[in-house]
Parts: C-alpha cells; structure tokens; sequence
C-alpha cells in the first residue's frame, strides 16, 4: 500500500510561483510512475505531468510553466509552478502507478487570485 502526500499549496497572486511537494511511502525506484493531476472548479481531473525512470511528459500547454522532478533518496516528487495565472486555480493530486495498482494523494488546494 503506498500513501502519498501533498503540501506546498496556498494563495498567491498570479505572476508568481510554487513548488508542490508529494512525499511517498514507497520507495519511488519502486514505482512504475508518479505524477501531478489538477481539477479545477466545474471541471474534470487533468494530467499536468509525470515522471518515470526514463524522462518526464508534461501537458503541452503548461510546458513553459510548469516542471515535473523527484528526489528519490527523499522519497519525494515536486511541481515548480512558475508565471501562475488565475485559471490554474485547482485541486492538485499526487498519483502514484505501482506493481500492485494506482495510489492518489488527499489534494492540495492552490488559487491564483489578486
């Protein structure tokens, strides 16, 4: 069983930035893959980025923005969140894939708001 967790989140006003944080239970060596979903208000979860053992894939729209990394020894992935703007108001969930099935972090709310 893996147990994620998210922190990092908050209010900040938009032009700035934030890093997410999601510490793992697990061993992420051990994982086939870990990523970042956000659902905003009114709106469907959405895949922001992953990350494997071979490279990262983030949503082509956030790319310039937004950048996937991990520390294995730490347990830990992160997401830099730069130039936030208001429509990245959301929920962000940490998702981990493994052996044994797919895991979700609680969320952690961020709003970009002046």
């Amino acid at each position: 069983q893996v147990q994620l967790a998210e922190s990092g989140g908050g209010f900040v006003q938009p032009g700035e930035s934030l890093r997410l944080s999601c510490t793992s239970s697990e061993n992420i060596f051990n994982l086939l893959s870990m990523a970042w979903y956000r659902q905003a208000p009114g709106k469907e979860r959405d895949l922001v980025a992953e990350i494997n053992n071979y490279g990262t894939t983030t949503k082509a729209s956030l790319k310039e923005r937004f950048t996937i990394s991990r520390d294995g020894a730490k347990r830990m992935v992160y997401l830099q969140m730069n130039n936030l703007k208001a429509e990245d108001t959301a929920v962000y969930y940490c998702n981990a894939k493994g052996p044994s099935g797919e895991y979700w972090g609680q969320g952690i709310e961020v709003t970009v708001s002046s």
